[in-house]
C-alpha cells in the first residue's frame, strides 16, 4: 500500500514520504502542526486513498488510555443482578469495546486516528506504549487477549500544546506539517473552489498572508479559516478591488470574523488602523 494523495487533498512530497514510511515501518505516524493545517483530514484522506476503514478516536482532556481498549460497566451489571437479569452470568455483556479494540479486530487493514493526543493527561501516551508496540492487549475480566490480525496504520495528531514522552516518540515516525507556502495554498484553494476567479484568489491570498505576518497577532489564521473566508467572499460577491485596497486606515479585512478569532487580535487591527489615521492627519 502506498499513499499518493487524493483529488481532494493536496499532499506535499514530504508528507507523502512520511505516510509511506510509517506504512513500511509499521509504526504510528505522529503528525504535528498548527491547528487547521489538515492533520485530522490527512487520516480521512489516507483511509480513502488506501480504501481502508477509518476508525477515529478524538481525545479530550478527560480521556483515559483504558477507554481506547475497553471499559467494564460494573454499575450496569450490579443493577441487572438486582433485577434478576440473565445477562449478568456472562461478564462479556458488560465489556464496551474501545477504538483500539475496533481497529484490532477489523476485517481489513484500518486507519486508526488518535486525534489531538496532547489534550489528554501527560501519562496518556505512556499508557498506550505497550499496546501500540505489540498491537495487542489483555482483557482481565474475560481472560482473553485481543491481537491485531490486520495491523492498522495509526495516525496520531498533536497541536503541540504539551511535550510528549521520549519513550512514546521513539516508537513513532514523526512529521511536522509546515504551514503551506503561497503556491501550495493556491493549489489547496483551487481544489475547494475550482471556479474561483483568478484575481479574487490572488488578492485574497496576498491579504491572508499579510494578516498572518502582523506582529503581535495572538492566533494566526489557518488554512481552514482561509477556506471559510474565501467561501464568504464568494457568497457575498466581494469585489477583488476591495481586497486590493491598501489604505492603512482600513486595515481590518472584510468579513474578518472568519480570520480573526479573538477580541485581542481584532483590537490589534483596530489600534493599527487608529494609529495610521492619526499619522495621516
Amino acid at each position: 500500500m502506498r499513499f499518493e494523495g487524493t483529488a481532494d487533498y493536496v499532499a506535499t512530497e514530504d508528507l507523502r514520504i512520511a505516510v509511506n514510511a510509517a506504512l513500511a515501518l509499521e509504526r504510528p505516524l505522529l503528525v504535528k502542526g498548527e491547528p487547521g493545517t489538515g492533520k485530522t483530514v490527512l487520516a480521512q484522506e489516507v483511509a480513502r486513498a488506501l480504501d481502508a476503514p477509518l476508525i477515529e478516536w478524538h481525545v479530550k482532556s478527560t480521556t483515559k488510555a483504558q477507554q481506547g481498549l475497553y471499559e467494564y460497566d460494573a454499575v450496569s451489571r450490579l443493577r441487572d443482578s438486582q433485577l434478576g437479569d440473565e445477562r449478568v452470568h456472562d461478564i462479556a455483556n458488560y465489556i464496551r469495546r474501545g477504538k483500539l479494540w475496533e481497529a484490532f479486530v477489523s476485517e481489513r487493514h484500518p486507519v486508526l486516528l488518535i486525534d489531538e493526543i496532547d489534550k489528554a493527561d501527560i501519562e496518556f501516551p505512556n499508557d498506550l506504549l505497550l499496546e501500540l508496540d505489540r498491537m495487542e492487549f489483555h482483557v482481565y475480566e474475560t481472560g482473553e487477549t485481543i491481537r491485531a490480525e490486520k495491523r492498522p496504520l495509526v495516525i496520531i495528531t498533536s497541536n503541540n500544546e504539551k511535550d510528549l514522552p521520549d519513550a512514546f516518540l521513539r516508537r513513532c515516525f514523526f512529521h511536522y506539517i509546515k504551514f503551506p507556502d503561497e503556491e501550495t495554498m493556491r493549489a489547496i484553494v483551487e481544489v475547494h473552489f475550482p471556479d474561483l476567479k483568478g484575481m479574487l484568489l490572488r488578492e485574497a491570498l496576498t491579504l491572508f498572508y499579510e494578516v498572518r505576518e502582523v506582529p503581535g497577532l495572538k492566533k494566526k489564521p489557518s488554512t481552514s479559516e482561509l477556506l471559510d473566508w474565501i467561501k464568504l467572499l464568494v457568497n457575498e460577491d466581494v469585489d477583488p478591488a476591495t481586497l486590493k485596497e491598501r489604505d492603512a486606515s482600513k486595515l481590518i479585512p472584510p468579513l474578518h470574523g472568519a480570520l480573526l478569532k479573538n477580541e485581542q487580535d481584532v483590537h490589534l487591527f483596530e489600534r493599527l488602523a487608529f494609529m495610521a489615521r492619526r499619522q495621516g492627519r
